[in-house]
């Protein structure tokens, strides 16, 4: 159902949006609903040790996606993206413009949350690998989104998606922070260049939601009790519960309507409760 009527034929890029049960398709059929026409993006195939199958979308799970939004009455499309590559980048937002004639929202989900280990056994390669997705390809969609949206001279909506720890420290995920930590400070820069053009840029920081990278980190940081470890969580979030991918959902939405018009440069948690920073 329809809630930000101002959202109809409004084109949309997602990224890291390939897999099934993930943040990325639960923006997508939010954003569908609301009108929009949408472009979702992944990496489409494994790519060496930090890159691996069970942890990407693939070209076919991007695919199924397109299908199911096709199937509901959107316009979509599906475009393999590799974030560290920016002629990847750039040929996205070019092709939402050739696809749908637009762009008008750009929403940087694609994130490297598996790559788990204390400092001291940290690879460089690991670090960079994470570093390389979570920021700079957030600066390489930004960039390139931007780009178009001022040529249009129609304003935008950038959203970022952040994390708790976009605000917190988490141990055995450095790079992970880092990246998050540094997206809040690529928001506010962006926001300030980006204003005068009528862009808004926003950074979303969910706290746990079990995707299929989340149920890796049950198990992960579970070690071996899955059940404990989620009931420990759902004591310490004061609305009883862990992130579901359709509170993502919503808040983008709501960010990318005329309803958030005035709000920029903000990185908005969305995390009952359990983040206050």
């Amino acid at each position: 159902m329809s809630v930000y009527a101002d959202l109809q034929g409004k084109v949309a890029v997602i990224t890291g949006a390939g897999r099934a049960g993930g943040l990325g398709e639960a923006m997508a059929l939010r954003l569908a609903a609301e009108g929009c026409r949408v472009v979702i993006a992944d990496i489409g195939r494994a790519s060496g040790e930090y890159f691996p199958e069970h942890a990407i979308g693939s070209s076919a799970g991007l695919a199924g996606i397109v299908d199911a939004l096709r199937a509901s009455g959107a316009q979509a499309a599906g475009k393999v993206c590799n974030m560290l590559e920016e002629a990847d980048v750039k040929a996205l937002a070019d092709f939402a413009v050739s696809e749908f004639g637009g762009l008008d929202i750009w929403v940087n989900n694609a994130g490297v949350g598996y790559l788990m280990k204390p400092i001291v056994d940290t690879e460089s390669e690991a670090w960079d690998s994470v570093l390389g997705v979570n920021l700079r390809g957030a600066f390489l969609g930004i960039k390139h989104a931007a780009r178009r949206m001022i040529e249009q001279g129609r304003g935008g909506r950038i959203i970022n998606i952040g994390s708790q720890a976009s605000k917190s420290g988490f141990a055995q995920a450095s790079a992970y922070t880092s990246s998050k930590h540094g997206l809040v400070g690529l928001t506010r820069v962006a926001a300030m260049e980006l204003g005068p053009h009528a862009i808004t840029v926003n950074t979303i920081c969910p706290n746990h939601v079990t995707t299929g990278l989340g149920a890796w980190q049950n198990q992960h940081f579970g070690a071996g009790d899955t059940e404990a470890y989620l009931a420990a969580m759902r004591a310490r979030i004061p609305l009883g519960r862990p992130g579901l991918q359709m509170d993502i959902a919503k808040a983008c939405a709501f960010l990318c309507s005329e309803q958030a018009a005035y709000i920029t440069g903000e990185s908005m948690n969305v995390s009952g409760g359990e983040e206050y920073h």
